[in-house]
């Protein structure tokens, strides 16, 4: 989980490095000796430069989607507590006031406990008790009319997608990019801004200055993909807007029984 603060210190961390690493170059290996080698070099930035950019920018993509995935199946998750709580209308009195509480809880407690938790890299036990009195105040046997029955199985369908979407949100809180695909991104990053360092070039003011914007790009590249990698940490990550929206209906609602 990378902070604001992090994710410059990095980028600042790199551009250093990359400048550090085009000076002792310049040192060792002066650059009217390098452009004997400018064909060789040229080349070989313009392979891995090639390479690397396809590598990163599937990273992106990939890493992108997953985000944009878990932000919808939270979204579908408060829109089913939503329909939940609309469902449950046909419902005996006694039920369906527990039910409408018991969702409520689930809202709050989805701002409140279980997003902090889930920033931390932990999973709240909270909604998932919520979910085992709605489980159970749902299943309470008792005579039904036909049209309590249909209230009922609208019911019981709405909680079992709330119940399926909780589970993929856990699981995707827990998701990370594999290890070696992290030492592919990382360590092709670093050929790249060193390859690109060997150039010969008759004007070190420019040709620092392209290191240190290459050295930009992928250390802002990297810093992305590390935050959106873990949809529910970090900087960027994804926001319980759904279950505010189920906070304000059900408040509206509570205030005027007659507007949805």
């Amino acid at each position: 989980m990378l902070s604001i603060l992090q994710d410059i210190l990095i980028v600042l961390a790199t551009i250093a490095g990359s400048l550090a690493f085009w000076w002792f170059v310049r040192r060792v290996w002066p650059p009217e000796r390098r452009r004997l080698h400018n064909e060789i070099t040229g080349w070989q930035i313009s392979v891995l430069g090639t390479t690397y950019a396809v590598i990163i920018g599937f990273m992106m993509f990939a890493a992108w989607t997953d985000f944009r995935t878990a932000d919808q199946n939270a979204v579908a998750e408060a829109s089913c507590l939503i329909n939940l709580y609309w469902a449950s209308s046909g419902l005996p009195a006694t039920q369906r006031v527990e039910i409408r509480k018991l969702a409520t809880d689930y809202a709050n407690a989805m701002i409140v406990d279980e997003w902090p938790a889930m920033n931390r890299s932990f999973l709240s036990p909270t909604g998932s008790l919520i979910v085992e009195e709605l489980w159970e105040t749902a299943s309470q046997p008792q005579p039904l009319s036909a049209f309590e029955q249909v209230s009922l199985e609208q019911t019981m369908t709405e909680l079992s997608n709330i119940t399926q979407h909780r589970r993929i949100r856990q699981l995707q809180s827990q998701s990370r990019l594999p290890s070696v695909l992290w030492t592919v991104l990382i360590v092709g990053a670093v050929i790249t801004i060193m390859s690109s360092c060997l150039f010969g070039s008759e004007y070190p003011a420019l040709h620092m200055l392209q290191v240190v914007t290459l050295a930009l790009m992928l250390s802002l590249a990297l810093v992305a993909v590390a935050d959106i990698n873990r949809p529910f940490q970090g900087a960027v990550h994804v926001r319980p807007t759904g279950f505010e929206n189920a906070q304000r209906v059900f408040s509206n609602h509570s205030e005027h029984p007659g507007v949805r």
